[in-house]
């Protein structure tokens, strides 16, 4: 099978991280969130990648290449203006001539690619939306589904008084090529608010595969910071040089004898930390940083 890297985002809500850089890049752990996106495909032995861009393009280009060192093929698709989810994948529809994965470029996530794969095999799906179970839905797209994971109806960022089921859409998707067929062309269109409730609308084979493990949306500030706590308690299985709990130093990083570095952290390559400065827990310092005392 193939897969798509939805990577266009602007990443207005993590402004001014995002001022000039794509959300994609924004770093996680010293590499770009969407390297863990490719880390997960290739794990899952997804080796063809399509990635679709808008903003700041060359960016991801120039970094991801060809995807050699990812043990992938890149296959970049470029949109001249915004084009919402489904339509930015409509544009490499030439490229998806079998049964494809969809992924967030802005997203972490260990979830089993593979079994979510079998589910939708197995339900005969035209399309099937991976979703995950949550504290508070209200920030997501509830999707409500009966007992075969046949998808019944949608709720967009419910209220409380709305909520009647605690499954999210998790903007991971697996679809039957036929599936683009449903897609305008040339126009704005998204799978959570249109693509999908269309099609249960119209009675085809839309199913939701509850995943186990672990979905992180990086959509603001708040969820960047989780995501890095979370990887300094190991809560996320994905290929990070992170010690859980522990101060986790990189090559060359240069830390001061007089200096107080509290677990968990993270040191990057060739960052310093002088003497008499202070690292407290949860601290992240990416490649080439220097902390010096105040």
């Amino acid at each position: 099978m193939k897969a798509i890297i939805m990577a266009g985002g602007e990443g207005s809500r993590l402004r001014p991280l995002t001022c000039a850089c794509p959300k994609p890049m924004v770093p996680l752990m010293d590499r770009p969130v969407m390297a863990y996106a490719l880390d997960l495909l290739k794990k899952h032995g997804f080796t063809q990648v399509g990635v679709t861009l808008q903003y700041l393009p060359e960016r991801v280009t120039e970094y991801f290449g060809e995807g050699a060192e990812y043990g992938v093929s890149l296959t970049y698709f470029t949109e001249d203006q915004p084009l919402g989810t489904a339509g930015s994948v409509k544009l490499a529809e030439a490229f998806l001539d079998e049964p494809f994965v969809i992924l967030s470029g802005d997203g972490l996530t260990d979830c089993d690619l593979t079994q979510a794969v079998a589910f939708h095999r197995e339900r005969g799906s035209l399309a099937t939306m991976v979703l995950k179970k949550v504290e508070n839905p209200l920030e997501y797209g509830v999707v409500v589904a009966d007992a075969q994971g046949k998808v019944q109806r949608f709720l967009e960022k419910p209220g409380w008084g709305e909520v009647c089921s605690d499954t999210v859409n998790t903007g991971i998707y697996i679809l039957e090529p036929e599936a683009l067929n449903h897609i305008p062309t040339g126009r704005p269109y998204d799978f959570g608010r249109e693509m999908f409730p269309s099609l249960v609308e119209k009675g085809l084979g839309v199913f939701g595969y509850v995943m186990r493990g672990y979905w992180c949306d990086i959509g603001d500030v708040s969820a960047y910071l989780k995501a890095h706590a979370d990887l300094l308690d190991g809560r996320a299985a994905v290929a990070v040089p992170v010690k859980p709990g522990a101060v986790n130093r990189m090559p060359g990083a240069q830390v001061d004898r007089s200096a107080v570095l509290e677990g968990p952290c993270f040191i990057g390559e060739g960052a310093k930390v002088c003497a008499g400065a202070r690292v407290g827990a949860y601290t992240v310092l990416g490649a080439g940083s220097v902390v010096e005392r105040l």
